[in-house]
């Protein structure tokens, strides 16, 4: 596969004489090609990348072609065969694609006509698409997250039975909520066979998503430390304070390759760890933050930031001046979202710059 780390997240239009916007689906692929003197043609054919490129070639000959789709449940294999054949090719979010309001009918083929015409304006920017190695990472994590989440679920399942049943749930003991004890007295409670039966299940399914878990968490931590690349990006994410070896790992699996971040903010706005704003003339007006991209990640770093404002004094000193120029009601979320915002900062130097991160001291006034 080509170095994908490489390829532009934008295209500039006066470099190429044809382009195709693609639609796709599990099936098919509408194509809808497009050139700067306004002439169309828009055709379907089979999901299959190499009829794709056998018609670009047979068809366009020699000109100079883009291409760009929408991403999707097909993820980037079709970006990988079009880049490795070379041409460039954008996978852009769709929600990142400019619609005309008032715009009600919406076909495969209005679609692609849509993304190719948007690729000849220059309007498009594409995501970073994940190379081979990341995407393997991004599949462990996700798998443990499932199972994660399973868990959880088969403890709310468990609770509300026996909150319907008025039963109930056995007292916390020094290993939590859901130790083994817990586990032994609530499959050995004292009711009703039926509902015995389904007490048992539901234990042995969220055993069974536990143990899932920690397969998942084993082949993720095997795959980590195979590759050298995503094991330093890990260590270094793991110098902040706050961020663990889970919360690491899981970050990189999301931003993916270091070679592809962009700036700061742009780290921090795929985070969604920036404010809206609707600005105009002289005033300003700034709301909550975007909350676009991985919620999860969002809030494993909203979670490390109250552990890293114990650990890490400028931090805290961080925290304190913007929880004290907010009211009481909102200060604490508004600052811990400010931390977490400056902890994906300091993410994106440690990665960007290859290095651990180093607390630094917080001199007091009059001292």
């Amino acid at each position: 596969m080509s170095n994908l780390s490489t390829v532009s997240r934008k295209i500039q239009p006066g470099d190429y004489e044809v382009f195709v916007g693609l639609d796709v689906d599990k099936r098919s692929i509408a194509l809808t090609q497009v050139d700067h003197l306004g002439i169309e043609r828009a055709m379907r054919m089979p999901y299959d990348a190499d009829m794709l490129l056998s018609y670009v070639r047979n068809q366009l000959g020699n000109r100079r072609v883009a291409f760009v789709y929408e991403a999707g449940p097909t993820g980037f294999g079709l970006h990988d065969e079009v880049v490795a054949a070379g041409y460039p090719c954008l996978v852009v979010s769709p929600a990142s694609v400019p619609t005309a309001r008032g715009k009600r009918v919406k076909t495969n083929r209005l679609d692609s006509r849509k993304l190719a015409l948007q690729l000849r304006g220059g309007g498009l920017e594409g995501v970073r698409v994940p190379t081979e190695e990341y995407r393997h990472l991004r599949e462990l994590v996700e798998l443990r997250k499932m199972h994660v989440r399973g868990a959880a679920a088969h403890k709310c399942r468990i609770k509300a039975l026996l909150l319907r049943y008025s039963i109930a749930f056995p007292g916390k003991t020094p290993g939590g909520y859901w130790s083994k004890e817990v586990i032994g007295r609530l499959r050995n409670l004292e009711c009703e066979p039926v509902l015995c039966f389904k007490i048992v299940s539901l234990l042995d399914s969220l055993e069974f998503s536990r143990q899932q878990a920690l397969k998942a968490q084993v082949a993720m931590r095997e795959f980590v430390e195979w590759n050298q690349d995503i094991s330093e990006s890990v260590w270094y994410a793991m110098s902040l304070p706050g961020i663990g070896w889970i919360v690491g790992t899981y970050a990189i699996a999301r931003i993916g390759d270091w070679r592809q971040m962009g700036s700061s903010d742009q780290t921090a706005s795929f985070l969604g760890l920036v404010q809206t704003e609707n600005s105009t003339g002289d005033r300003t007006d700034r709301g909550s933050i975007t909350k676009a991209g991985d919620p999860v990640l969002r809030s494993l770093l909203v979670e490390a930031a109250w552990t890293a404002i114990r650990k890490d004094p400028e931090l805290a000193e961080f925290y304190h001046r913007v929880y004290s120029n907010h009211p009481k009601h909102i200060a604490a979320r508004v600052a811990i979202v400010a931390v977490a915002r400056k902890l994906a900062t300091r993410l994106h130097c440690v990665l960007k710059e290859r290095r651990e991160y180093r607390a630094r001291m917080v001199v007091q006034e009059g001292v």
